[in-house]
């Protein structure tokens, strides 16, 4: 059997942050800045102080502010949608292939703004800014813990907005984003969709489908019966890492596909010589890539943050409504984007979504996104549909 290597591990947990991508002598170079508000009122009524998210932005900004693309991010992602902060970077943003000069979202064109969420996943990193169970309560001097409001994909956007306007734009090109990226880009254009002219959803549906709701329940479950998770309360001792690994494992197991496993792993064992079938020590090469990539996710990821990255995305429901009665709101020519082997977001709900948009006379396309890596498909395997979402962009 083969051995297991240092490539192959890499490989896996590159593809698992989603950050993998082709580097290029030409690749832009872009600059994290951060987004201060003095405080916010999240939708809950709850008030959070020194609220601060990291933003980066590609192309320029036309005379009259009306080329701007708002692109936001999936559960575990960051702000980095494109492009490299050095030469030196390994990879490129997670949708470099689709966004730079005279690619699909074209830079020549438009003004492609990201931004960190609210609670954002990866707090170990240092180019990822964000306010979240991690931070500094600056009433009391010591991490907010389990005490941080609760906070919701609107309250996502609602930042963002926030930012949006602080540049003195008052109407988006268009709003996109994977995943919990499309979560957010529903709720843009339904809650404000007099500043949204196009809606670019992929791999996401309208609302959390109760086995979505029961499925990211699934994946807080490791860190909830971590005892060094000890109710949040974690900071300044040793964080829960093996509860945020293992849940981190559910979720790339979920966001990939049983064609990927095939092709990728097989029944190829980890080790050389170590038959899975004489020591229970023994795993297969699949195993031990998921536990490898996982924990490299964790050890730059904040468990708590997670958890409330989950609560956001159960409670998820477009415009507030209730069985995507809130997608009646939305006004803007619409792009959807979905996977036939999609595992978070499976293809019968995007569907519904697409005839409830059209049912209330929304303009909507629709295309299927081919390839063996499931949910993953979305974030890296859209480059046979560039020219269709160049297109919707110029129409």
């Amino acid at each position: 059997m083969p051995s297991r290597s240092l490539k192959t591990i890499t490989l896996v947990a590159c593809l698992f942050s989603a950050l993998c991508g082709v580097t290029h002598a030409d690749d832009m170079i872009v600059e994290k800045k951060t987004f201060e508000m003095p405080s916010y009122t999240t939708q809950s009524g709850k008030t959070i102080k020194q609220v601060k998210v990291g933003w980066e932005a590609y192309g320029t900004l036309n005379a009259d502010k009306s080329n701007a693309i708002l692109v936001n991010h999936f559960f575990s992602g960051t702000s980095h949608a494109a492009g490299k902060y050095a030469a030196s970077d390994k990879a490129p943003g997670y949708w470099d292939y689709l966004i730079g000069p005279g690619k699909a979202i074209d830079t020549n064109k438009y003004y492609v703004i990201a931004s960190d969420t609210l609670v954002n996943l990866n707090t170990g990193d240092p180019r990822v800014v964000t306010t979240g169970p991690a931070s500094i309560n600056p009433d009391t001097g010591k991490p907010y813990a389990m005490s941080f409001p609760l906070v919701t994909i609107g309250d996502f956007v609602n930042v963002q907005k926030a930012l949006v306007e602080s540049l003195g734009i008052k109407k988006l090109h268009a709003v996109m984003g994977a995943s919990m990226g499309g979560l957010q880009s529903y709720d843009w254009a339904a809650n404000h969709p007099e500043m949204v002219e196009r809606l670019v959803a992929v791999i996401s549906a309208g609302e959390a489908d109760p086995w979505l709701i029961a499925w990211v329940n699934v994946w807080a479950a490791p860190i909830l019966v971590d005892p060094k998770w000890n109710g949040g309360d974690y900071y300044g001792k040793e964080p829960p890492l093996q509860g945020l690994t293992q849940a981190l494992k559910i979720v790339s197991l979920q966001a990939n596909h049983w064609l990927w496993a095939e092709k990728s792993f097989g029944r190829a064992w980890a080790e050389e010589g170590k038959d899975p079938n004489a020591a229970y020590g023994n795993k297969y090469k699949i195993e031990a890539a998921l536990e490898a990539g996982s924990a490299a996710r964790a050890a730059v990821s904040d468990a708590n943050h997670f958890l409330y990255l989950v609560k956001a995305n159960q409670t998820f429901a477009t415009g507030n409504g209730a069985n995507l009665d809130g997608l009646k709101k939305i006004k803007a020519k619409t792009l959807i984007l979905y996977t036939p082997t999609d595992q978070v977001f499976p293809q019968d709900w995007v569907k519904s979504t697409i005839e409830a948009l059209k049912s209330s006379g929304t303009s909507v396309e629709s295309a299927e996104i081919i390839g063996n890596l499931g949910h993953l498909n979305g974030v890296v395997g859209l480059q046979a549909l560039a020219p269709r979402i160049g297109e919707f962009l110029a129409k």
